[in-house]
């Protein structure tokens, strides 16, 4: 017997029900946002975008397909299966969350609140869920292969990202490791040490975003990556010279098969991806860590 197709639904909180759970009344946030020279109207106008967004993707969904809701906060914990399509509704930022925790699955982006988000990933409204569904059941449907980009400790831990892998601190401080990249030339691959406040993978969909700073404020000459692309391109945060560390390594591209190896001499280092702190490996003293394209793309339909 072959199961139906399950439908995922993912959302996130919204700023108003954060509000409500800290200040208990509509009254009382909206007090609260007026001290800071806020209106409670526009957060609760978009609360309810999301939830009639929400609503109305919900109500699309086939009645012969099973159907799931899981918060943002709980991705980590939700058991994906190879015959879901997820449909993330809410921000840009939610599809890359929910894209670590995915292997191949179909992803649909429903964009609740057009012309605020940049509407990158998610591309579509929710009244097209319904024939974006059909399409992904059927494997009609044109998708986009994003690459995404991994962390391989040599203790097997693994991280997958849609946008970007950090390498660095857990809080302000400055951390010591030992980098190396596969691409550079032969005669120069001994591993440089460095004291810097982290490092940076990123994509092409993450040259959108935090990528893209870096790449700007360095005035960097690498082309970026488009989306599909499968080469990344990488840059240490505010590198530290001393006679002991060094500078000269400090960005970078990498090919499919290029691997930028750390090597830790701090006593903790995280690398986390898509601004998810919350769930991110922890390396200590002498661990390495690899960091290049994963095998993993994320199938988002367009």
């Amino acid at each position: 017997m072959t199961l139906a197709p399950r439908a995922v639904l993912v959302h996130r909180t919204t700023e108003y029900e954060e509000l409500l759970a800290r200040h208990g009344t509509h009254g009382q946030a909206a007090f609260f946002l007026s001290s800071r020279d806020r209106d409670i109207r526009e957060v609760a106008e978009r609360h309810h975008r999301t939830h009639r967004a929400l609503i109305d993707v919900a109500a699309a969904v086939p009645h012969r397909w099973r159907q799931s809701r899981v918060e943002r906060a709980d991705l980590d914990r939700f058991l994906f299966g190879p015959e879901d399509v997820v449909v993330v509704v809410g921000q840009d930022g939610l599809v890359a969350n929910a894209a670590k925790y995915l292997s191949g699955q179909p992803v649909v982006g429903i964009d609740t609140d057009p012309g605020r988000n940049p509407g990158v990933l998610v591309r579509h409204r929710a009244a097209d869920t319904g024939k974006l569904l059909a399409e992904a059941a059927g494997g009609r449907g044109a998708a986009d292969e994003l690459t995404m980009v991994e962390a391989v400790a040599d203790d097997s831990q693994r991280l997958l990202a849609l946008n970007e892998i950090c390498l660095g601190p857990a809080g302000h401080q400055t951390v010591r490791y030992r980098l190396s990249a596969d691409a550079r030339p032969a005669s120069s691959t001994a591993p440089e040490p460095q004291a810097s406040s982290g490092v940076l993978v990123g994509t092409g969909t993450g040259a959108t975003g935090w990528l893209r700073s870096l790449w700007q404020e360095r005035a960097s000459t690498l082309p970026l990556p488009a989306p599909a692309d499968r080469r990344l391109l990488w840059f240490v945060r505010e590198a530290w010279p001393s006679p002991t560390t060094g500078t000269s390594l400090v960005s970078g591209a990498l090919t499919p098969t290029d691997r930028l190896r750390l090597t830790v001499e701090s006593d903790r280092l995280i690398a986390f991806g898509d601004g998810m702190e919350s769930d991110a490996l922890t390396l200590t003293w002498g661990q390495t860590v690899h960091v290049g394209a994963s095998a993993t793309r994320l199938r988002l339909l367009g």
